[in-house]
């Protein structure tokens, strides 16, 4: 009984074990806008030479990524914006992003089980009244509007019991709008680099091309403070 037990919790040892082993070996020094600039010949001649297999490379580790909950994968839609662009880019960050986090999802539910669900505690607690409501709304809206980490609600919907049909489809459709923001910007970096200047994060952000889209997901980001206001009233 009891190595059973145990095994209940192997998915998230090897999560952790993963995200563990990912920064001890110095990855993560990778994801930053400097290394796109200074290897963005070889990627993008890596991408014109076997353009469906880099795409494919590129989802799988995005998904990698996501599935350990490395923090930064962000950065990774920027990159995948530069090399691909907002097509199919943007489709793929999406489809790989969903992946991965249904790999965290379903680890989370299996290996915790009712043990942790009833000591949840911190952001999952928050999380649980809007899940009890309406599960696929609730999950589309934190999707829509982050404003809780994205592994975190990886994590919360597992121990709260959300129906993966309601992970994954509220996942699915709610990350396109930031996802399209964050592809714009590598998108807006590959024209940077081509013209030569010397691009920074804060740079890239505040070119028009990418300006329209923060703004709207600004008005995302706001959405749910509106929505409590009317239902107040």
């Amino acid at each position: 009984m009891k190595s059973k037990s145990a095994l209940r919790f192997l998915p998230l040892a090897v999560i952790a074990i993963a995200l563990a082993a990912f920064f001890a070996a110095d990855l993560d020094r990778y994801f930053s806008i400097e290394t796109l600039r200074d290897n963005r010949a070889a990627l993008l001649a890596a991408v014109e030479a076997a353009p469906v297999r880099a795409l494919a490379l590129f989802m799988l580790a995005y998904a990698a990524a996501v599935a350990i909950s490395f923090p930064g994968a962000s950065i990774l839609t920027v990159f995948g914006g530069f090399l691909f662009g907002l097509w199919p880019g943007v489709p793929a960050i999406v489809v790989a992003a969903t992946l991965g986090a249904a790999a965290v999802f379903a680890a989370s539910k299996t290996a915790l089980g009712d043990f942790l669900r009833r000591r949840a505690s911190g952001f999952v607690s928050q999380m649980e009244q809007g899940f009890r409501r309406n599960e696929l709304s609730y999950m589309f809206l934190l999707r829509l509007a982050p404003v809780f980490p994205f592994w975190a609600v990886n994590i919360a919907a597992g121990l709260l019991g959300v129906s993966l049909r309601s992970f994954f489809i509220g996942t699915l459709f709610g990350i396109v709008p930031g996802t399209f923001v964050y592809a714009s910007i590598g998108n807006a970096a590959g024209a940077a680099f081509d013209a030569g200047e010397d691009v920074t994060l804060t740079g890239i952000l505040l070119k028009p091309e990418t300006l329209l889209p923060l703004a709207g997901l600004a008005a995302l980001a706001a959405l749910p403070i509106f929505i409590r206001k009317l239902n107040k009233s």
